[in-house]
């Protein structure tokens, strides 16, 4: 990676400053499965992830979320989360993919817009 991705940009993972940071005051709490890894400042105020590769929102587990908004005190390594049966694994977001959601009668939908027979569409008189 450029050094100018590495200064500037924090959506390819750390900048320079958040690793110095990390480097200088952080504490390694855990891993999540995607590879995330995730620290707190020694006192516990200050709570953040490193993304492994694009940092998106919602490559964040529930779990881990709710720890680093303080929702919860003890991380996920310590108090793990109960697991329901009906909870599928983890998916990115894919707006704006080939696999995204389409709804049905969208422009984008695989088999184009829905004819409607409830609507006549409106034409200028000729004459």
């Amino acid at each position: 990676m450029s050094l100018f991705n590495r200064l500037f940009t924090w959506w390819n993972g750390q900048t320079i400053g958040t690793q110095i940071f990390t480097w200088r005051r952080g504490v390694r709490v855990g891993e999540d499965d995607l590879g995330n890894i995730y620290y707190q400042t020694a006192d516990g105020v200050r709570r953040w992830v490193v993304f492994s590769g694009e940092s998106e929102a919602s490559r964040v587990p529930p779990d881990w979320h709710g720890w680093l908004h303080h929702t919860y005190a003890e991380s996920p390594v310590d108090a793990p989360l109960p697991r329901k049966a009906w909870e599928k694994p983890h998916l990115p977001n894919l707006t704006g993919t080939g696999t995204g959601y389409v709804p049905p009668g969208s422009l984008h939908a695989p088999k184009g817009p829905v004819a409607r027979r409830d609507y006549e569409a409106w034409s200028p008189e000729q004459g």
